[in-house]
């Protein structure tokens, strides 16, 4: 095969991923910006949310087996009856100011809780793992 060398100048945030990566995935820097130029950059995480951003963004130094950990959280059930209560009682018009603001940072907290899974799904599947909601790893 063939080799050839190429300067290339680019973002320092887009090194700055890909450098992030690499070290996430205990791999050379130089394989994973070629693994990024045959398939594609990663995951992006600059659409989502403002308040989000720099959480997702962390996730890109988290190594495999943390991302399998948080593609696979599941909120307990005492958070998810307390969140539907909440929402039964909204509907009903009868949250009180606490109960709102409550429900508020649940809602919050379950919009972050499911950008995060997505995106460390994402991240596994760029980085060659095959995903499902099923699987065991």
């Amino acid at each position: 095969m063939v080799v050839e060398s190429v300067k290339l100048d680019i973002p320092e945030h887009l090194y700055r991923r890909l450098q992030n990566t690499a070290q996430a995935m205990a791999r050379l820097l130089q394989e994973v910006m070629l693994h990024a130029l045959q398939i594609g950059s990663p995951p992006m995480w600059e659409d989502a949310p403002p308040e989000f951003q720099l959480d997702l963004a962390a996730m890109d130094r988290l190594n495999d087996s943390t991302l399998w950990r948080v593609a696979r959280s599941r909120k307990t059930p005492d958070e998810m009856v307390r969140y539907d209560e909440l929402l039964e009682r909204n509907q009903d018009g009868l949250l009180t100011d606490a109960e709102r603001l409550e429900l508020q940072s649940l809602r919050k907290e379950a919009e972050r809780f499911m950008l995060r899974k997505a995106q460390a799904a994402a991240l596994l599947k760029w980085r060659g793992h095959q995903v499902s909601p099923t699987q065991k790893h």
